[in-house]
């Protein structure tokens, strides 16, 4: 998706980041209608869903849904996910997240968007982000109408 934000850069967005737990998920469960938008939506992106897995759940939860799920150790997860998208090139990454081992991830993509739902939301993390979503079907309405994001964001 070629996005075209007035008075700042041109991008292209290929890739979606999503932390699970408090991301697409609550405690371990993924969070009803996440697979389904991811699915609509992996034919115009590739989806990534990165953790460190604090209730053992997440390849299970998204076993039939088309997203990469990226499984971390539990030390330096910030550092981690940081890699992980300069990896993958942060100038097609829009990453979410709600943690404080989300902000370094945030901070480089292309578009960082933090998430204030049931986890609730590390200041840091609010702070490294562009966007602030009070859920992640919000995040889903970027990505099926990029006007919405280019209204967020132009100057």
């Amino acid at each position: 998706m070629k996005i075209d934000i007035p008075n700042k850069e041109s991008f292209e967005l290929k890739n979606i980041v999503f932390d699970y737990n408090g991301t697409i998920a609550i405690d371990g469960k993924i969070i009803d209608g996440v697979s389904k938008n991811i699915d609509e939506l992996s034919n115009l992106f590739d989806f990534y869903v990165i953790t460190a897995d604090t209730y053992g759940s997440v390849e299970n939860e998204l076993k039939n849904t088309n997203c990469k799920v990226i499984t971390i150790s539990k030390d330096k997860q910030d550092e981690k996910k940081l890699q992980f998208i300069k990896k993958i090139n942060p100038k097609t990454v829009l990453s979410v997240g709600n943690g404080r081992n989300d902000k370094l991830m945030l901070k480089e993509s292309i578009i960082g968007i933090s998430i204030l739902q049931d986890e609730g939301l590390c200041t840091q993390t609010l702070l490294s982000s562009d966007i602030l979503v009070n859920s992640i079907f919000d995040v889903f309405s970027f990505l099926k109408d990029k006007n919405r994001l280019i209204a967020t964001l132009r100057n």
